[in-house]
């Protein structure tokens, strides 16, 4: 049991370094909750880790503010590998037709860790976004969306994928929601790690 205690405590403070790491743009430091091969896929981005930090930094330059945010967490291990799953929320500030807006996006981290050589590290994280809504900063403000394009972004993440279009990156489809579909693969994905497959 203090085994696992000790397991359990370092990926929870893994998770929470990699939050504090890259919303502080600590790079060096937030390179090592990875291992050398692992991925990142969000919506507006699916790369390794080092292509992440590249991207995350020239969007920074260029204004991009995104900011996350952590609730509970809830971890299974089996040997040297281990899924977790934590409670989650972005938030991302950006000028939308003309309006200066906040969309928050609430979901969660699912985490493909492995230990090697006595470190945990990250060989994937993956999301599900379950719903999100879109709030102008100034009160009072109004915004008015191309209803159109708002319908071609799947429910869960429709105004989070909104405002990044708008600021030109290229969204996904199809990732996990609530419910449906990709979540089912997903878990079905996690299961598998588990059980010691490869990642496809």
């Amino acid at each position: 049991m203090a085994k696992d205690t000790a397991d359990r405590l370092a990926i929870q403070e893994l998770i929470q370094n990699w939050v504090l790491w890259r919303d502080g743009r600590m790079w060096d430091r937030f390179r090592t909750v990875w291992h050398k091969e692992g991925q990142m896929w969000a919506t507006w981005f699916q790369g390794s880790y080092e292509e992440f930090i590249k991207v995350s930094q020239e969007g920074y330059d260029r204004g991009v503010r995104i900011m996350h945010m952590l609730g509970g967490i809830s971890i299974d291990i089996k040997g040297t590998r281990a899924i977790a799953q934590t409670r989650m929320f972005i938030q991302q500030r950006a000028p939308v037709e003309g309006v200066v807006c906040d969309v928050t996006c609430y979901g969660k981290f699912y985490d493909f860790l492995e230990k090697r050589r006595g470190r945990w590290g990250i060989v994937l994280r993956r999301l599900a976004y379950e719903k999100d809504r879109i709030d102008p900063v100034e009160p009072g403000a109004k915004v008015k969306l191309d209803q159109k394009l708002v319908a071609t972004f799947p429910e869960g993440y429709r105004h989070l994928a909104y405002l990044q279009a708008k600021i030109g990156y290229t969204i996904k489809d199809e990732l996990p929601g609530l419910d449906g579909p990709p979540l089912a693969a997903l878990y079905a994905k996690g299961e598998a790690w588990l059980k010691g497959k490869k990642l496809t």
